[in-house]
């Protein structure tokens, strides 16, 4: 072999020339001269020709097999570069059919290509994306030059997978129709990444929003802090002005009373006794004027008439403001003498009912009692049109309760004392007073159940006006 790969790389350009000569040269036989000997060079010369003819198909076969042996050698690395390129190669037909397939693109789908061969492309690809691959095939085989689409392909372990194909149509040699080679690469990285990607933007622009965010409820928190502070500081001024108003009102209640006690004391005391003086007189001339003067002693009584009338309108005026029984006798005496003296409009009965023990409160105290139930009995003579009217002072721990009823008619009284527009303020002054010394008050009113006034009073309180 190694001999004629020799002679065949000194051949001169001619083939059929150059083995002739060679030939010729390897026989080196001599040329007869003689008659006789022509035949026999006649045979000799064939003889010569056949050899030379041997040497050439000796020499042309060392060159086949040469060839050969180059064809099977880039046969097997076109093998090896189809069968284990990175990317699956797909030899398709017209209908769809799986003429070849590569070892990669066996390994894609995990399957024999013995199994792969004449299966229909599209059993391979996932439901969603097959009219995508109808469509691209169709592209393919009616369009010259190369298409590209993305699809997702399914495997025989039923794992999904997203793949790019580039494929290109050719016409068969052999004439047994158009096909077309798909090259199939894995792209399921990328998805993923691209996905990752999208992800990382979103988490990005969510970030961005949830900073904006969070700066907007900063600003917004530092906002109502500071509203909370500005609202702490008016409650707290709102609180202390209550408190002062509160305490304004007490001392003015307390005022009010004191007013009322001394105006009582000087109507009762200097006005009613200067009265009862003229009155003592007037009787005094009324005996000491002479017997005929009968017209004097006329104007006399007369003028002693409208004294008294003047004597007993000044103790009703000291009564209402304040009764001199209160402060004498005390709450029990001068309820009874207001109740035995109040007006009876439509024949109003009203009975009273008290608890000695009563008596044990302070002055204040015992003035609160008293002005809260002519309060209430006044505010049933003006406009509960009732019946029926129970005034009671009753024991309870540490203290002792008002409980003014009537049958009446009823009405809403927590909105009366919140409304305000209110002009009754007898209801408000009511629970101002019980409050002041550290009481509790309430109005219960019903139809068809009355009002009742309920005010309970503490025998104590301590330095903030709350029960001790």
């Amino acid at each position: 072999m190694n001999r004629v790969m020799k002679q065949k790389r000194n051949l001169p350009p001619s083939p059929s020339t150059a083995l002739r000569r060679a030939a010729e040269k390897q026989l080196k036989t001599p040329h007869p001269v003689t008659d006789l000997a022509r035949t026999h060079a006649d045979t000799q010369m064939l003889l010569h020709e056949l050899q030379v003819h041997q040497v050439e198909l000796e020499m042309q076969n060392a060159e086949l097999q040469l060839t050969r042996i180059e064809i099977e050698a880039a046969l097997e690395k076109y093998t090896e570069l189809y069968d284990f390129a990175p990317v699956g190669y797909f030899s398709v037909d017209q209908q769809g059919l799986i003429q070849e397939v590569n070892l990669m693109g066996a390994a894609m789908f995990g399957a024999p290509r013995s199994v792969l061969l004449k299966r229909r492309l599209l059993g391979l690809v996932a439901p969603t994306s097959r009219p995508t691959i109808d469509i691209f095939l169709k592209t393919v085989f009616a369009k010259p030059g190369k298409h590209a689409c993305e699809a997702l392909f399914q495997t025989a372990t039923s794992m999904n997978f997203w793949a790019d194909l580039q494929a290109m149509a050719s016409v068969s040699k052999k004439g047994d129709g158009n096909w077309c080679q798909l090259a199939v690469s894995d792209i399921s990285a990328l998805k993923r990444g691209e996905a990752a990607l999208r992800s990382v933007q979103s988490l990005a622009t969510a970030n961005q929003e949830a900073n904006r965010e969070i700066a907007r409820r900063r600003a917004v928190e530092e906002s109502l802090k500071e509203s909370e502070q500005t609202q702490r500081m008016l409650l707290t001024k709102s609180r202390d002005l209550h408190a002062q108003l509160r305490h304004l009102t007490h001392q003015i209640l307390l005022a009010q009373e004191a007013e009322r006690k001394q105006i009582s004391r000087e109507l009762h005391d200097e006005i009613a006794q200067i009265l009862a003086g003229i009155n003592v007189q007037l009787e005094t001339l009324s005996v000491t004027a002479p017997k005929n003067s009968g017209d004097f002693r006329k104007r006399i009584i007369k003028t002693k008439r409208l004294v008294g009338q003047s004597i007993e309108i000044v103790h009703r005026f000291a009564r209402k403001l304040r009764p001199t029984l209160l402060d004498d006798l005390g709450v029990i005496p001068a309820l009874r003498s207001y109740i035995k003296d109040m007006p009876n409009p439509g024949g109003l009965h009203v009975s009273f009912t008290a608890f000695p023990g009563v008596e044990g409160l302070d002055s204040t105290r015992r003035t609160v009692l008293f002005r809260i139930a002519q309060e209430a009995l006044t505010n049933v003579t003006r406009h509960a049109h009732a019946h029926i009217a129970e005034v009671s002072i009753l024991k309870i721990p540490e203290g002792v309760q008002l409980v003014v009823h009537d049958d009446g008619k009823s009405f809403r009284a927590e909105r009366i004392i919140a409304s305000k527009t209110n002009k009754r303020l007898g209801l408000l002054g009511m629970r101002e007073r019980v409050e002041m010394v550290g009481g509790v008050f309430a109005i219960e009113s019903a139809p068809g159940k009355g009002t009742t006034v309920r005010a309970e009073i503490p025998f104590h309180t301590n330095h903030q006006g709350t029960k001790s």
